[in-house]
């Protein structure tokens, strides 16, 4: 696929999900697609939410769109600037402000109108004084450079076709010693081509992953210092072969059930830290 049809069937993916309430971009929940709050409550929880953030949050700004909890490696600090890289709903931002308290300020990046439209509604609803959302692609971000503490992102960079851009661009707006945390989902090998050329497996956060190696490489590429692995999780075959995402994908992609088993092996959630 060309980079602008991703762009655009990614765009169009998040703005079905912005209407409709919910859905998931994670390898370790069964109910991608499942408008339910409880379910989407259980899948944050899964992966390494607590109770008190899920229930801290305005309702609608939890979308269980994740695939780790970058928040929870982050260590901010009263005053910082944060920066969420496809902010979604809100969800990661709004936990940041609670941190970085009236003196610090979180900015909120997404390239989908409707997304924007969520998270602001949801900043209005729980009076966030400190959080704001902008319009724009994260391998071009509207931010000025060396201004941010920190940069989060949940399971966002795996979705951009210019990966290398990110990174570079992450790299521009931080301060000298600013900090990259991550959660993203990155592959153990190369996918098979129907995989890769699926728009599905694009929107559900596999189609667009990177081997590790070169992930890790190109935040390296990019200037990135003390790049660590925090923690990673492998899915499980038989969680993956129930996920409804995997499902639709086996469809769109024909896959079989021995291939969705194998799938299982080559793709891996990853917590990852760095410092400009």
């Amino acid at each position: 696929m060309k980079d602008t049809e991703i762009r655009k069937s990614v765009r169009e993916g998040y703005a079905e999900i912005a209407k409709s309430g919910g859905s998931c971009c994670n390898t370790n929940a069964k109910s991608c697609g499942c408008n339910s709050g409880q379910a989407v409550k259980d899948i944050s929880q899964n992966i390494g939410y607590s109770e008190e953030d899920v229930n801290s949050v305005p309702d609608g700004a939890n979308l269980g769109l994740g695939c780790g909890n970058p928040i929870a490696l982050a260590s901010l600090k009263e005053g910082e600037t944060v920066l969420d890289l496809g902010s979604g709903g809100g969800f990661d931002c709004f936990l940041a402000a609670k941190r970085v308290g009236e003196k610090g300020r979180v900015i909120g990046v997404d390239m989908t109108p409707e997304m924007l439209e969520r998270a602001r509604e949801n900043a209005r609803k729980g009076n966030y004084k400190n959080v704001e959302f902008r319009l724009g692609e994260i391998e071009s971000l509207p931010v000025a450079d060396n201004t941010v503490d920190i940069i989060i992102s949940n399971c966002v960079i795996n979705l951009s076709p210019d990966k290398e851009r990110v990174f570079k661009e992450a790299y521009r707006v931080l301060k000298p010693g600013g900090r990259l945390m991550v959660s993203d989902i990155v592959l153990t090998k190369e996918l098979p081509d129907k995989v890769r050329q699926s728009v599905q497996a694009y929107v559900g956060c596999i189609g667009g992953a990177m081997l590790e190696a070169d992930y890790l490489g190109a935040m390296e590429k990019a200037g990135f210092s003390d790049i660590r692995i925090k923690d990673e999780i492998y899915t499980a075959a038989d969680s993956l072969e129930d996920d409804p995402t995997v499902n639709a994908l086996s469809k769109d992609a024909d896959l079989t059930a021995a291939e969705i088993r194998e799938l299982a092996l080559t793709v891996k959630s990853i917590k990852v830290a760095a410092v400009k």
